[in-house]
């Protein structure tokens, strides 16, 4: 029986490198496959055609999404009122339609690009496609490849370059790796540089004010199939009531999660004042709550009572989760498109950060902290940063983990605290350099308290933002591709 032909290993490599970059995220943290799976992409590419490259491209995307981004079905499925067949057929189609990222961008790379040159126009190439997968359609920056370096040995370039120069270095990294299996030799000195340098950069680009901010974040554990209901008002209400009597006289500021009482601001507004009158005078809670303007628009918001001042709208909504594309045509058309609270409007850009307990705060509302553009923005104009989740749609899946590791990328990125408040877990307080400082149980109805501290300067990240990484990959597919081409 003869060997497979060289395009079927390819394919079957490339499922196996979807399967092991998902491992270098959380919960498994097994970076340092990070490389052997961008070597595996990177090997062989130049000996297929643009369209057999672009097959292995999505062949990766489907591998990747289908065992990194399994938690999509228990969305669907046990959260959205929708059977088993129907949650499969929409979860495979979510993870094959992601997948066409992934093949575009092998396809431009392999048409456009020179052998001369293929591993630096490959880690360009490579990071460009993910800024792509960030913005194009609303964006989804889940799983970029760099995403799960916050504890490795490259950390240290995270506060410089952020997430996409992570990217960029794992990709790079392989290609060397491969070429160096090769007896490229040459290739050792670049990739001791990548992974040696890091050792002698700053290890903290910020600094903390001298006095700490005493923080208690509230999990009220409560179940979303009943959130909306009557009962599960009443329930909500009493249940954050009662955490917060328990803490009041212990801190400075209390969070409740995202939509930690499911109704409209105006009917939670007699709740509030209830709790605020048990507070201390100089004692700041903020919450997650549904508003509604004049216009009778409805936001997912944070808004606080006691020593707060301001209010924030969520920015960058959840397609399906909290708008719906295309509504006038889906609408209706299955349960899932006509989830509770899934017609959301806007936040504007340009929000000024809450002040709560005399701190000046960031705001990033569940899915908005994946964005490193978006949360190194409010990272400027404020000495903590603070994310309110509803992770309850996860249920027992992968996904509250990874969510977890990149608020701590944010928080290394940044040079800045993150206060972390969810509904079911994974609740935490994240130190600056994006190391646990406390952390509370999932699954359970409790209050997490603890410090953090206003952290003063920025790092380059926060200054630059991504842009500079963008243009480097730009530059490294350039140089990949013949001049003859560019004319």
């Amino acid at each position: 029986m003869g060997s497979l032909p060289a395009v079927y290993r390819q394919l079957i490599g490339a499922l196996l490198a979807g399967g092991l970059t998902t491992l270098t995220a959380s919960p498994f943290e097994l970076w340092w496959l990070g490389p052997v799976a961008a070597g595996l992409m990177y090997v062989g590419l130049h000996q297929l055609t643009p369209a057999q490259a672009a097959l292995k491209g999505w062949f990766y995307g489907v591998a990747l999404f289908g065992t990194g981004a399994s938690w999509v079905y228990v969305s669907i499925h046990d959260y959205g009122y929708t059977g088993v067949p129907l949650a499969l057929f929409l979860t495979a189609l979510f993870v094959c339609v992601l997948a066409l990222f992934f093949a575009g961008t092998l396809w431009l790379y392999r048409r456009f690009t020179h052998p001369r040159l293929a591993l630096v126009a490959f880690a360009g190439a490579w990071v460009l496609g993910e800024v792509l997968r960030t913005y194009l359609f609303t964006g989804f920056p889940w799983l970029l490849l760099g995403s799960g370096y916050v504890d490795s040995p490259l950390a240290a370039w995270a506060p410089i370059g952020g997430v996409y120069l992570l990217s960029l270095l794992v990709a790079l990294s392989g290609g060397l790796g491969a070429e160096f299996l090769r007896r490229q030799w040459w290739t050792l000195a670049p990739l001791a540089a990548i992974w040696l340098i890091p050792l002698a950069l700053p290890s903290q680009w910020t600094t903390a004010v001298e006095t700490p901010t005493r923080v208690a974040l509230l999990q009220g554990n409560l179940p979303q199939l009943s959130k909306w209901t009557t009962e599960g008002q009443r329930n909500a209400a009493n249940t954050y009531s009662d955490l917060t009597r328990d803490v009041a006289d212990q801190v400075d500021l209390i969070v409740w999660p995202e939509t930690a009482l499911p109704m409209m601001e105006t009917q939670a507004r007699p709740i509030l004042e209830r709790v605020q009158s048990n507070l201390p005078t100089d004692t700041a809670l903020v919450t997650g709550i549904v508003q509604r303007d004049a216009d009778n628009r409805y936001f997912n918001s944070i808004i606080g009572i006691g020593d707060v001042e301001g209010s924030y709208q969520k920015e960058h909504l959840v397609p399906f989760g909290e708008y719906l594309p295309l509504e006038s045509l889906l609408r209706g058309a299955i349960d899932f498109f006509n989830l509770p609270m899934s017609s959301f409007a806007k936040g504007d850009a340009d929000q000024a950060p809450m002040q709560a307990a005399g701190v000046s705060i960031g705001n990033a509302i569940c899915y908005e902290i994946i964005y490193p553009q978006l949360v190194a923005s409010r990272a400027k104009d404020s000495g903590v940063l603070m994310t309110l989740s509803n992770d309850t749609w996860f249920g027992a899946s992968i996904g509250p983990h990874q969510h977890l590791q990149m608020a701590r990328l944010r928080a290394l990125e940044n040079g800045r605290y993150v206060v972390r408040a969810t509904s079911n877990g994974i609740t935490a307080i994240i130190d600056p350099q994006g190391h646990i400082v406390e952390r509370a149980p999932q699954f359970e109805t409790t209050s997490l308290t603890g410090e953090f501290y206003v952290m003063e300067g920025l790092t380059p990240f926060t200054r630059m933002g991504s842009w500079p990484v963008w243009f480097l990959a730009a530059l490294m597919v350039l140089v990949g591709v013949p001049r003859a081409r560019r004319r």
